[in-house]
């Protein structure tokens, strides 16, 4: 056969892989070494109304492996109509995602190769078919750019851990891992991950730490966190394989014969030298100190972990945070150095390892246009209430309208009865306080579940042991119950919620760090119980964090210390405009807060029951293809994306006739966001999707299936055809009336009735001469339902 009539998979299994493996197999090993067609991303999850695709995922033709999870060479192959450069841009992109070092590019005749560890000389060449480098050619070259010793290089090439399941990280786990192990291989001691809630951190972290132990490196080292649930979670789950090797220090007690430490900061500090019992190691005692959620305090030069980090500063350290402190007063990237690597959500969402949000955004009068008290009004207890204007920085704080929270429970209620009453959802709410009241207004708004069940609402607050007892239930996909937690900053961080479906947002966050932190809590994706978005339902205007511009940005250090201050930055400051700094509650008259910290001093409170509250203003946002949150109903948007392919009616006819299967139109329009089931919803199920998007895109009046088929059958298009042909593509009209185009173009449709009836799907096939003939009888069809001229 000619090169030139095979297809590039023709191409990659006669030419390509017989070149990496060797005539005898003694170069790469297509077993342990060579992965084909290799998926690096799931597809951004595309979401309209409640419909839910995904967008096509991102494939290298070859990744070549030194050892496994030791990406060293992308391959693009083309068919042998293109050059042997054709694929390099591909193999470039690609390569730049994975950091991997050399890309190449083929056709089947020869190898272009670019060297991206080289700054000089001759970065491409080409490259006989045959004379494709080896692993150890590719790693020598490697081993040298690095410039790596014998030591670091055995440091830097020992394996990951595997339990034998087939697990393998993600590609942005590698990333993260090999760079950190690399970079401590060669004498780093300060380095920075920022990975976004949900993207696996403490994994990442358990393999940084496996391989480093495992190579001798280091061989004492302390994890510490902030949460005693994290330390829990991390101890059972991800760590793990550690074994007999590992503990957790407990009860302030210190035994120093284990190798892996596991801590909350709070077990081994304290205000007193004698709580500082960490100091009974010795200052060189540790190898390695991993900080997980590091935004929480170690930046500050005063916090109780910086004091940690500080006292065994001989140590590595790795601080692993979702959301990076960058700001005029706090800072991470003072204390660990720019971030080593940088996986944001923004980043997660778009490769489909993240879920995506919609966002409801409610205005409520009193919020939007503030309250004052009349003359001499008194709240529910007599209490004569303070004459000035109030407004949402007051509410729930230092006055509670009662119907205000009475209303935010029955919008909830409202989205969840149409949707999933038992979607697991948090509230977020300003305090305690609130947190209990809120409560008790979603018993209220749902009494038959809340009867049914008493563990179908409950407040998870620092104070309340019953409802901590429960968040392991609330996060376990396979625990019904809590559906409906309330909570004021307990749930911000280390919940792993994975079927989390709705945020509600009943308090003002000034923190980026913390609204990043709080929608985290729904963006993990769990496939086997349909969760693939949440929603965030906001009330006090937080989401518009989204269009900060430092949303989910690269990190940027902009502390700027005066001529008498300390050259590491201060904790974050209070909330702007009067707020409270993250981790604190004004919890009336008890007061404990949500990290057990002591009573709070009684803060005035107005308790009003008797003004009433309304929805202001209502408005659904979305993610966009691209990720930009975007305001439009569903039918403006799916103009514009109809639009942005097909600027006019006459170009999308033009594909759509030509199309040899109409699904693939309607694939590639459903690629672009377009949903055409949502949109058969608000303009009509009769409609075929041909005339939605005549209809929607181009202002065409539309006709229903039914219409278009009883057309074709008027003008007796059939004759030409016998009598069973005739009535075989009498029967695809009538299903296409039912069902639509994409049945009618599926060979499976002759399975069906009244279809088989005429014979086996090969018998119906040869009464039109055979399967050519058959399709070709199935355009002409299509060409008569969709013949405007006609219509």
């Amino acid at each position: 056969m000619n090169k030139k009539d095979f297809t590039e998979a023709d191409i990659r299994t006669k030419f390509v892989t017989p070149a990496l493996t060797g005539a005898r197999g003694e170069k790469w090993d297509l077993m342990t070494q060579i992965r084909e067609e290799f998926y690096f991303t799931r597809g951004r999850v595309i979401v309209r109304g409640r419909t839910v695709r995904r967008g096509e995922a991102k494939k290298a033709d070859y990744i070549l492996f030194y050892k496994p999870n030791l990406p060293i060479a992308v391959i693009e192959a083309k068919d042998n109509n293109h050059c042997v450069g054709a694929g390099m841009q591909q193999a470039l992109d690609y390569a730049e995602i994975l950091d991997i070092p050399f890309a190449y590019s083929t056709n089947g005749d020869a190898f272009l190769e670019h060297d991206r560890t080289r700054t000089s000389g001759h970065v491409t060449r080409e490259i006989p078919l045959d004379q494709f480098p080896t692993p150890e050619q590719l790693w020598v070259r490697y081993r040298e750019a690095k410039g790596y010793s014998a030591e670091q290089e055995a440091v830097a090439a020992q394996d990951y851990y595997d339990d034998g399941s087939g697990k393998t990280p993600r590609y942005y786990q590698l990333i993260a891992v090999n760079r950190t192990v690399d970079a401590i291989a060669r004498g780093e001691n300060r380095i920075l991950l920022v990975m976004a809630t949900g993207t696996g951190k403490t994994y990442t972290a358990f393999q940084i730490t496996w391989r480093l132990w495992k190579s001798g490196a280091k061989k004492r080292i302390l994890f510490l966190v902030d949460r005693n649930i994290l330390a829990d979670q991390t101890k059972t789950n991800d760590f793990k394989p550690f074994g007999p090797a590992m503990t957790k220090i407990t009860n302030r007690t210190v035994d120093k014969a284990f190798e892996i430490y596991l801590c909350l900061y709070q077990a081994v500090t304290g205000t007193e030298e004698e709580q500082n019992i960490y100091k009974q190691f010795s200052p060189d005692f540790f190898d390695l100190i991993i900080v997980d959620e590091c935004h929480r305090g170690s930046a500050a030069d005063d916090a109780a972990w910086r004091k940690v980090l500080e006292y065994f500063s001989s140590a590595a350290q790795i601080g692993l945070t979702a959301t990076p402190k960058e700001t005029k007063d706090v800072s991470n990237i003072e204390y660990f150095g720019e971030p080593l690597y940088t996986y944001s959500l923004r980043q997660g969402i778009a490769d489909g390892f993240l879920a995506p949000y919609k966002v409801i955004r409610i205005g409520l009068d009193k919020d939007l246009d503030g309250w004052r008290p009349e003359d001499g009004q008194t709240d529910k207890y007599g209490r004569l209430i303070e004459d000035r204007e109030y407004n949402d920085r007051d509410f729930d704080r230092g006055l509670i309208l009662e119907q205000r929270t009475a209303l935010v429970a029955a919008k909830v209620t409202q989205f969840l009865r149409a949707t999933d009453r038992f979607g697991k959802t948090i509230i977020f709410c300003e305090n305690i306080d609130h947190a209990e009241r809120m409560r008790q207004a979603m018993v209220n708004a749902n009494p038959d579940l809340a009867a049914a069940n008493s563990r179908y609402v409950m407040r998870v607050t620092g104070d309340n042991d019953e409802g901590k007892a429960q968040l392991d239930n609330f996060i376990d996909p396979e625990s019904t119950y809590p559906v409906i937690c309330t909570t004021s900053r307990l749930m911000s961080t280390g919940v792993d919620a994975q079927t989390c479906r709705l945020i509600v947002l009943d308090r003002r966050i000034n923190s980026m760090t913390e609204f990043k932190q709080i929608i985290g809590r729904g963006t993990r994706i769990n496939e086997d119980f349909g969760k693939f978005y949440f929603t965030i339902m906001d009330f006090k205007r937080a989401t518009s964090h989204f269009a900060d511009p430092d949303f989910d940005g690269e990190p940027v250090q902009i502390y700027e210390p005066g001529p008498e201050e300390p050259p590491v930055p201060p904790d974050e400051v209070p909330e702007e405009e009067g707020g409270y700094p993250p981790g604190s509650d004004l919890n009336g008259p008890h007061g404990p807060d949500e990290f057990g910290g002591g009573l709070r001093e009684q803060q005035s409170k107005y308790y009003v029951d008797n003004v009433e509250v309304r929805v202001a203003t209502e408005r659904v946002q979305y993610l966009d293809q691209h990720g930009k949150l975007i305001t439009e109903s569903l039918k403006d948007y799916s103009r514009k994306a109809v639009r942005q392919t097909y600027a006019t009616l006459a170009s999308f006819l033009t594909v759509w006739n030509d199309a040899e299967r109409k699904q693939a139109v309607l694939e590639e329009l459903a690629a672009r966001g377009v949903f055409l089931d949502e949109l058969a919803e608000q303009v009509g199920r009769d409609y075929d999707a041909f005339d939605l998007v005549c209809h929607v895109a181009f202002d065409q009046p539309p006709l229903t299936r039914r219409e278009r088929a009883e057309q074709v059958t008027k003008r007796n298009v059939f004759g030409k055809y016998g009598d069973k042909a005739r009535a075989v593509l009498e029967s695809l009209l009538a299903k296409y009336a039912e069902t639509g185009i994409t049945s009618v173009e599926s060979l499976d449709i002759l399975k069906v009735d009244p279809l088989r009836t005429f014979g086996t799907p090969i018998e119906i096939i040869n009464l039109f001469g055979g399967k050519s003939a058959y399709l070709a009888a199935v355009r002409e069809l299509e060409d008569h339902i969709y013949n405007l001229d006609a219509a």
